[in-house]
């Protein structure tokens, strides 16, 4: 099984040896070759969106599944929440069961906030967590905003995705966050589900 996973390029720094050490120990001999397509911003749109999509499941490198991961929180008005953003999607790529979109709300760092105790060491500040589930964490300040402002508030240096966003995962359970998190839950359960292992409750 070869699944591509569209991304904007500082998640795939960020995430994919993460995502690749739980599929592991969940998949075993089941294990999927991940092939990260990453995007310098965020991923493509409407017709963009549909050719790279064909494109990766066709020719003699081709891809059994594609899954595209999107921020709702892309800085512009595309998205009003993740089930937005996946109906979307949908209907750019139109109907290919093969593809699979996903989208993290309202953006990556939602998926960090279950570790709260660790931002706050690694920032320098004891600065209470957001109130509510991590990923209906925004009220036009989304989780992105608050990690950098708890980091700022630290005094030390501001948040900087590929090195404290690692910083953050490593040493914790990504298990925690994929309970905490329906949206992440849902993306892991996809690259499960296609390759025939036991979903996560």
């Amino acid at each position: 099984m070869k699944i591509a996973i569209l991304v904007e390029g500082e998640t795939e720094n960020v995430f994919k040896p993460f995502l690749v050490n739980f599929l592991s120990s969940c998949l075993e001999k089941r294990m999927p070759k991940l092939k990260f397509v990453k995007f310098d911003g965020r991923i493509p749109k409407e017709n963009k969106l549909k050719r790279q999509v064909e494109n990766l499941l066709s020719g003699k490198d081709a891809c059994d599944a594609v899954i595209a991961l999107t921020d709702v929180y892309t800085g512009k008005n595309d998205f009003v929440d993740a089930a937005d953003a996946k109906v979307k999607m949908a209907e750019w790529v139109g109907n290919n069961p093969n593809f699979y979109p996903h989208a993290a709300q309202y953006d990556f760092e939602a998926w960090l906030l279950p570790f709260w105790s660790t931002i706050q060491k690694k920032a320098g500040h004891n600065k209470s967590a957001p109130s509510g589930s991590p990923e209906q964490v925004n009220h036009n300040n989304p989780p992105s905003k608050r990690i950098r402002k708890i980091f700022e508030s630290g005094g030390r240096r501001s948040y900087n995705k590929p090195r404290d966003g690692a910083s953050i995962l490593r040493g914790n359970n990504l298990m925690v966050s994929i309970k905490a998190c329906p949206e992440l839950k849902a993306f892991i359960n996809t690259i499960i589900t296609l390759c025939e292992g036991e979903l996560i409750d």
